[in-house]
């Protein structure tokens, strides 16, 4: 891990997963009143958790902490795509909107991934 990086807002997976984070806030304030303990509730919790092990895998300050809270990212991750989709199919989410979130994800995977092989490349 770099001695640039003092802190986990320092990390640009971090930050992504913020900017993801409120994109999935302002998309879901516009699903059904139905769906506000169903489908919105899971969307957020699932975009929540994503930065939120990334910050708790940084401050553990263990390389083995930090692997294991980055799957659970990808795994929330993986939750939060597929959530997506279903709201898109249910017609909550247009073309557009479901493109940009989907980038998003995308987006913030690779990060994942890549730290995650960043990570397992240090301790090799």
């Amino acid at each position: 891990m770099s001695n640039q990086l003092k802190t986990f807002k320092d990390l640009l997976v971090w930050q992504k997963s913020i900017t993801l984070v409120h994109k999935i806030y302002l998309l879901t304030k516009k699903f059904p009143v139905s769906e506000q303990f169903g489908l919105t509730s899971q969307i957020r919790r699932a975009s929540v958790s994503i930065p939120s092990n990334v910050a708790e895998g940084w401050m553990r300050n263990s390389p083995k902490y930090l692997i294991h809270f980055l799957r659970i990212s990808l795994g929330s991750l993986g939750e939060l795509e597929t959530q997506i989709e279903i709201s898109h199919q249910e017609g909550y989410i247009n073309a557009i909107e479901y493109k940009e979130v989907v980038e998003s994800i995308e987006e913030v995977r690779k990060m994942l991934f890549g730290f995650l092989s960043s990570i397992n490349t240090d301790n090799s």
